[in-house]
């Protein structure tokens, strides 16, 4: 069974789509179970939880992401792991490898070239967020200033 899940990039306020389905549920067998990075199956839980890629507190932890194995390939200019520049990626919602969108048809590419629309809307997210609201101020809407 795969988890739709809401995406959303550096904070809740930058919502990127509503219909991931790389999180899975699996039955545990040695025989066969393994690690597949593809759909596997129609059946889908809906509304299942949230992902938020980058949504990190502190700049450095952005840096160490940006530099690790499977994003190293993308940092093309040293200025790209700038800490004012990160931040200012992250509180406009522009990417931060200066790439395009990730996607499959043309459509949906066009539909998502550009920083990502914000929303200040805070329906959907998690409860404890919102109940913890002071101690994550930086996954809030409005809140992208990061911490060096």
């Amino acid at each position: 069974m795969h988890l739709e899940m809401r995406d959303y990039m550096y904070s809740f306020e930058f919502p990127v789509d509503y219909s991931s389905w790389r999180a899975s549920v699996h039955i545990y067998s040695r025989k066969w179970t393994h690690y597949r990075h593809s759909r596997q199956t129609d059946l889908i839980l809906s509304d299942a939880g949230w992902h938020c890629s980058f949504c990190f507190r502190r700049l450095g932890e952005f840096v160490f992401k940006m530099k690790g194995y499977s994003h190293a390939d993308r940092v093309k200019r040293k200025e790209f792991l700038d800490y004012s520049r990160i931040q200012k990626h992250i509180c406009k919602g522009y990417d931060l490898f200066d790439m395009l969108p990730e996607e499959y048809s043309f459509k949906d590419l066009i539909s998502k070239i550009g920083p990502i629309p914000p929303s200040a809307s805070a329906v959907h997210l998690p409860a404890f967020l919102i109940q913890n609201a002071s101690r994550f101020r930086f996954l809030l809407p409005g809140g992208c200033l990061r911490e060096p």
